[in-house]
């Protein structure tokens, strides 16, 4: 199937022929579809906490929180293009729809308007306004989110990046420093740097902290090869095959370098204004403080099960009303301890009102468990979409993750993915049509194989940004 240029080619991008091959049978065969059981709801998966439960759990990871290491992960990877993609239809093609009149109209409302106007003069047409927005001036088209300017303040105006920073502060430091890790293009990586030279000394004298920033790439190894509609090696009119970075989920390889008590885990547009950080704040630190009474509680029935006491049935009954996973009635001793020993995460999920994301739902398995898993739409086979429409919440990318087991050491985190779910789309590339895989999700098929907790959190905590126009909702003003 491959000369052996292209071996060489493969092996630099630093991958085996028999991955690539692998890849391309997943092309020909597809991926299954997941064995949902049914979809998960408040009091059935998703635990929804009274006044007196959420200050007991803040009081205790507030006690607990100065001894932890926290890192906040958060991914900031590719170019903003999807937020203007209006925009660029627009200057490209002539395109005006109703969301170039609300931007035209709403101008002087954007953050980002004292930096725009000294590219503008009254001359200008709306055209060219929009022009330097993306492509000329701000250039925004060709930057990551992260370092587009998203709010504006009394004292000046803040990007994402910024956001991140003041988020770590309060509720990911432990008093006196606070990790953030941000994956990035090597394009973009200046970038972010020249920001952080910038302002991270002020967030520090501001909150009386200091900031280990890190940085990390998504690897070409976990890049997967274009095909053809019919499946045989794309290639390009160089005679080269085509590899793409294959989605978010390839970051599991990014969070498992990370050595933390605790990970957060956020993407770099959810972020809101001060004023309105209070339900943020207060939930991830409900997440973390939940997480560390369920890891807590799950060390002290391993060591005891190593120790040879007798309490399978005890850790049985913490996986099926704790972990929400429940087992067969004949579960083996292995398979309970090897269920209780996994990494956990605890995911906030919102009331579905209308965004998308990724839904919760209870998925079987080889083993005869039932688990909670967080799924997309196209993980779903037909027969059973009815209930997706059943999901009363979605995720906002919203989690607290424990990767270290309880005898210290680190979970390797990809042993706990799911290979046989992923995505396949349609794309293009030299003006041909080709057919594109990306990895299981990194919170879909990527922690699939984690411990799983719901909590059902405010929607105020969710204010993502997918399009430049959503920069004139409340949470953004």
């Amino acid at each position: 199937m491959f000369t052996q240029e292209e071996i060489r080619q493969i092996e630099a991008h630093g991958l085996t022929v028999a991955q690539v091959e692998q890849q391309i049978e997943n092309f020909r065969a597809g991926f299954p579809s997941l064995p949902i059981v049914r979809a998960a709801s408040c009091g059935d998966g998703i635990r929804r906490f009274n006044d007196d439960e959420i200050a007991e759990i803040l009081q205790r990871y507030d006690a607990e929180s100065s001894k932890l290491r926290c890192v906040k992960f958060v991914p900031a990877s590719g170019a903003a293009t999807r937020m203007f993609k209006e925009l660029f239809e627009y200057v490209n093609d002539d395109k005006r729809t109703a969301g170039i009149d609300k931007l035209i109209t709403n101008l002087e409302k954007f953050a980002f308007f004292a930096e725009l106007a000294k590219y503008l003069n009254p001359q200008i047409d709306d055209k060219d306004v929009v022009r330097n927005i993306i492509v000329e001036g701000l250039c925004y088209g060709a930057k990551p989110k992260g370092l587009v300017t998203f709010h504006a303040y009394k004292g000046g105006v803040r990007k994402p990046v910024e956001e991140h920073l003041v988020e770590a502060a309060l509720y990911a430091s432990n008093g006196e420093r606070a990790a953030i890790h941000f994956t990035v293009s090597p394009e973009h990586k200046e970038g972010f740097l020249a920001l952080l030279e910038e302002r991270q000394s002020y967030y520090e004298q501001k909150f009386g902290i200091k900031y280990d920033v890190s940085f990390s790439e998504q690897s070409p190894a976990t890049d997967t090869i274009a095909v053809n509609p019919d499946n045989t090696p794309f290639r390009t009119e160089e005679g080269k095959l085509l590899f793409r970075p294959a989605g978010h989920g390839a970051l599991i390889a990014n969070l498992d370098k990370l050595d933390a008590g605790i990970i957060f885990v956020k993407n770099i547009d959810n972020v809101t204004t001060d004023e309105r950080k209070g339900d943020t704040v207060t939930f991830k630190r409900v997440l973390a403080g939940t997480l560390l009474r369920l890891q807590e509680r799950s060390f002290e029935l391993l060591r005891a099960l190593e120790r040879g006491e007798d309490r399978v049935e005890e850790a049985k009954a913490f996986l099926q009303c704790e972990l929400c996973c429940k087992l067969p009635e004949d579960a083996s001793k292995e398979l309970i301890i090897k269920t209780l020993d996994r990494p956990i995460r605890v995911c906030g999920m919102v009331k579905n009102e209308g965004e998308p994301g990724g839904g919760p739902f209870w998925v079987g398995d080889e083993f005869g468990r039932e688990q909670l898993q967080i799924a997309e739409s196209s993980q779903i086979a037909k027969e059973d979409m009815h209930l997706m429409k059943e999901a009363t919440h979605f995720n906002p990318v919203d989690l607290v993750c424990a990767v270290s087991r309880y005898d210290g050491s680190k979970y390797d985190l990809m042993k706990y993915t799911d290979p046989k779910t992923g995505f396949i789309s349609s794309k293009s590339a030299d003006g041909r049509e080709l057919r594109a895989q990306e990895l299981p999700g990194l919170w879909n098929g990527a922690m699939a194989n984690w411990n799983t907790l719901f909590v059902e959190v405010p929607i105020t905590t969710f204010s993502p940004v997918k399009v430049v126009q959503d920069l004139l909702r409340p949470e953004h003003q």
